[in-house]
C-alpha cells in the first residue's frame, strides 16, 4: 500500500517536470519577440500633447520676461546709484548697495525657482505632459500583452538601435489607439455639449 502511494506520488512529481519541461521547450521554440515604438513621433501626433507644450512654452517665456524685467530693474538701480555716488554718504552708498545685491539674490532666486531642478518648469511639464505619456505607455503595454512582445523599446530615448526593421515598428499602432479614444472623447464632449443646450 506504501510503495503504491509512493509510485503515485512519483508520478505526479513526474508528470509535473513533463509538463513545466514542456512549456519550457515550447516558450525556447517560439523565440524572443521584440518591437520598438518612437515616443517623439507618437508624441507629436497628439492633440493633447501639442496643446500641452504649447502651455508650457507660455509659461516659460512668460517667465523669461518676468526674469528679464527685474534684470532691467536692476541694471537701472545699479545705474542709479553710480550716477548719484558723489552726491551721496558712504552710509547711505552702502544701503543701497544692500538693497541692491538683495535684488539681485531675487532675480537668482527666481531664475532657481522657475528653471532649477525642482523649478516651475519640471513641475508644470509632470503636470501637463506625464498623464499623456503614461496614456502611451498604458497602450503599449496592451499591444505587448495581445500581441506576445517579450520587448518593446522607446528609439528615441537613449538606448542604440543601430538597426530595426520596420515591421517591428508598432509607433503606427499605438498611435492609431490614442486617435480613437481622442476621437471617442471629442465625441462625449460634443454630445455633453448638446445635451446641457436642451
Amino acid at each position: 500500500m506504501v510503495s503504491k502511494i509512493n509510485f503515485i506520488v512519483f508520478f505526479k512529481k513526474l508528470f509535473i517536470l513533463i509538463i513545466i519541461f514542456s512549456n519550457s521547450f515550447i516558450n525556447a521554440q517560439r523565440g524572443v519577440r521584440i518591437g520598438y515604438i518612437d515616443m517623439n513621433i507618437i508624441l507629436n501626433n497628439i492633440t493633447e500633447y501639442k496643446k500641452s507644450t504649447k502651455i508650457l512654452d507660455d509659461r516659460i517665456v512668460q517667465w523669461k520676461k518676468e526674469i528679464e524685467l527685474k534684470k532691467i530693474q536692476l541694471s537701472q538701480f545699479q545705474n542709479q546709484l553710480n550716477t548719484e555716488r558723489v552726491l551721496l554718504t558712504s552710509e547711505l552708498i552702502a544701503d543701497r548697495e544692500i538693497e541692491i545685491n538683495d535684488y539681485a539674490n531675487e532675480i537668482i532666486a527666481l531664475q532657481e525657482k522657475r528653471f532649477g531642478p525642482n523649478g516651475d518648469r519640471i513641475k508644470q511639464r509632470k503636470k501637463l505632459i506625464t498623464p499623456i505619456q503614461d496614456q502611451v505607455l498604458v497602450i503599449v503595454q496592451q499591444i505587448a500583452k495581445e500581441k506576445k512582445y517579450d520587448f518593446i523599446f522607446d528609439r528615441s530615448s537613449n538606448i542604440v538601435m543601430l538597426y530595426s526593421a520596420k515591421n517591428y515598428d508598432i509607433s503606427d499602432l499605438v498611435l492609431k489607439r490614442i486617435q480613437i479614444k481622442e476621437k471617442i472623447k471629442a465625441r462625449n464632449q460634443k454630445l455633453n455639449a448638446l445635451k446641457n443646450k436642451n
